[in-house]
C-alpha cells in the first residue's frame, strides 16, 4: 500500500495538465451547443441553457462540407502514401546500404530541415506550374513522393534498431535489397511507419497554406482552406464557427484515440543508434 501512494500522486499533476489541455476543447464543444442570444448574455458560463444540436446541421449545409471531406481524404491519403513510399526506401538505403558518400548526404538531407517553407515556396510553385499541376491536388501530393528529411530520419534510427543479423540471414538465403526491405525491414517496422502516417495525415489535414498557394477553384479546396471561407461567410456566428471547428477537429481527435498506442509505441521505440 505504501508503494502504491506516490504512484497515486504522481497522477494528480498530470490530471491538471490534461485539464489545462484538455479546457480549449470542452468549452469549444459546448460553446457550439448554445444560440447566439446565450452567448451574447452570458459569454462565460460553460453550459448551455439550451442544446442547441441544430448548429451542426445548420454548419454543414451553409458550406459545401462533404465536397470539402472528400478533397481533404483524398490529400491525406494521396501524402501518406507518398510519405511512406519515399522515406522508407530512403531511410532503407541510409541505414543498411553501403555507399561511398552515404553519411556526408545524409548530413547535407538533414541540414535541410534548417530551411523554412517560405524559402522554396516560389520555386516550388514555379516548378508544379510547369508541369502543369496548379490548381489540383496534384500539387501538394506529388512533392510527397520526394521525401522528407524529418521522416527519412525518424525511420532510418528505427531501422537502426533493428538486429544486423536479421538482415545479414536473409542476404545469404538469397533475399535481394528490395526483399530485404519488404519482408524484413518495413513487418519490423511498423510503429515507427504508423508514427510517419499519422504525422503526415494531420500535416495533410490542417494544411493550409499549400491549398492557398496552388489551389484556386473552390470545387478542390479541402477543408482547411474550406473552413476559413466558412469563417469569412459567418464571422458573426459564433456557434456556427465553432460547430465547424468540431466537425474539423474530430477527425484527427478520433483518429490520434485509435492509433495512441502504435504512435506511442513509435515513439518510444525509435532509437538514436548512429
Amino acid at each position: 500500500m505504501n508503494r502504491a501512494k506516490p504512484h497515486r500522486l504522481a497522477i494528480v499533476p498530470l490530471l491538471l495538465v490534461a485539464g489545462v489541455f484538455t479546457a480549449p476543447l470542452v468549452t469549444m464543444v459546448l460553446t457550439s451547443l448554445k444560440t447566439d442570444e446565450q452567448i451574447a448574455a452570458d459569454p462565460h458560463r460553460l453550459l448551455p441553457g439550451e442544446w442547441q444540436w441544430d448548429n451542426y446541421r445548420r454548419a454543414v449545409t451553409s458550406m459545401p462540407y462533404l465536397r470539402y471531406l472528400r478533397n481533404s481524404l483524398l490529400l491525406c491519403a494521396g501524402s501518406v502514401a507518398g510519405t511512406l513510399f519515399s522515406c522508407s526506401l530512403a531511410a532503407y538505403g541510409f541505414s543498411r546500404m553501403r555507399w561511398p558518400g552515404r553519411n556526408l548526404l545524409f548530413g547535407l538531407m538533414i541540414s535541410t530541415m534548417l530551411l523554412p517553407w517560405h524559402v522554396t515556396m516560389i520555386p516550388r510553385f514555379l516548378l508544379l506550374r510547369e508541369l502543369g499541376l496548379y490548381n489540383s491536388l496534384g500539387a501538394l501530393i506529388l512533392p510527397t513522393f520526394l521525401g522528407d528529411a524529418f521522416f527519412i530520419f525518424l525511420l532510418r534510427q528505427f531501422f537502426l534498431t533493428i538486429p544486423e543479423q536479421l538482415v545479414e540471414a536473409a542476404r545469404l538465403d538469397g533475399c535481394s535489397e528490395w526483399g530485404v526491405f519488404w519482408r524484413i525491414m518495413l513487418p519490423l517496422s511498423k510503429p515507427a511507419l504508423a508514427t510517419v502516417a499519422l504525422f503526415q495525415f494531420i500535416a495533410a489535414w490542417n494544411d493550409f497554406g499549400g491549398p492557398l498557394l496552388y489551389l484556386s477553384d473552390p470545387d478542390r479546396f479541402p477543408l482547411a482552406y474550406g473552413l476559413e471561407q466558412f469563417v469569412s461567410a459567418h464571422s458573426t456566428q459564433v456557434n456556427l464557427l465553432l460547430a465547424a471547428s468540431v466537425l474539423f477537429t474530430l477527425p484527427i481527435v478520433v483518429l490520434f484515440f485509435l492509433a495512441q498506442r502504435t504512435f506511442i509505441r513509435g515513439i518510444a521505440t525509435t532509437g538514436v543508434k548512429g
